[in-house]
């Protein structure tokens, strides 16, 4: 019987890891808890220099390191140059979090044409060119046992419509939610393509503090939301973000794929 102490289970050590949006929020959240427990991780964000401060104060944390990236990932020659400047770097991937991403408020006869294409930029055609481009080394950190991973950063607001006018958002992340899905069927199968398996799953979070959330703080909803809305009764946290990405990337998640991780307190069971 394979090994089924927490370390083997749970244990991500070695593995090579790229978080998109990784300097700040729920991307620097996420990094650091593979960073903590020994991966290889990179870090890419449009801000080179909140990149590089990001991954010089995680690689000086431990034991694993960071190395810094910076790409707009809202086009799809900036997927495309991340990738050659991934693959410039390392032969193979192990884990893909595709967390980058940007919202939008605006009342319903007051919202643009600009909010609609920035956010599906970057939250939906941002995923799919860069995981694109990147398949060949996932498929080169796949084994039969230990399939290559891809997150995906979805939202609550994908599976429930937010009070907010967060129109462009909200249907973002259900595309988010739904392409998860069809990639996790496409790339369950790669023995034909060179690689073993690709896993393809989103986490779904809730109410958690970070510059993105703030920008709720304009509605007098949020603080209801903040206070009472959450039957956990409190804010999702780092360890929080960072424990479901380590889950879905560690042996306790390899047969596991297409699914979306709700991460929210209860929030969307709640009556």
């Amino acid at each position: 019987m394979k090994d089924l102490s927490v370390g083997e289970l749970f244990g991500v050590e070695g593995k090579t890891v790229l978080v998109t949006g990784g300097a700040r929020g729920i991307g620097l959240m996420i990094a650091a808890g593979f960073v903590a427990n020994g991966a290889r991780v990179y870090i890419a964000s449009r801000s080179k220099d909140a990149c590089e401060a990001a991954a010089k104060k995680l690689t000086a944390e431990g034991p694993g390191t960071c190395v810094a990236l910076s790409e707009d990932l809202s086009t799809e020659a900036g997927c495309v140059n991340l990738a050659k400047m991934f693959r410039a770097r390392e032969d193979r991937l192990h884990v893909l979090v595709n967390n980058s991403g940007t919202s939008w408020g605006a009342p319903l006869e007051k919202h643009s044409e600009k909010g609609w294409d920035k956010v599906y930029a970057l939250n939906v055609k941002g995923i799919f060119f860069l995981t694109r481009e990147l398949l060949p080394a996932l498929d080169a950190g796949s084994t039969t046992t230990d399939p290559a991973r891809v997150i995906n950063i979805g939202s609550i607001a994908g599976e429930r419509p937010q009070v907010f006018p967060t129109y462009s958002y909200d249907a973002s992340k259900a595309a988010v939610h739904h392409i998860t899905r069809k990639l996790a069927d496409e790339l369950a199968d790669r023995r034909q393509k060179g690689g073993h398996a690709i896993t393809v799953n989103a986490i779904a979070p809730g109410y958690v503090p970070s510059a993105m959330s703030d920008g709720l703080a304009m509605y007098k909803e949020s603080e209801e939301i903040a206070k009472s809305g959450i039957p956990l009764r409190r804010k999702g946290a780092p360890q929080d973000m960072a424990g479901a990405a380590l889950f879905l990337s560690s042996n306790a998640g390899a047969w596991i794929t297409g699914t979306t991780v709700r991460v929210d307190g209860g929030f969307l069971a709640k009556l």
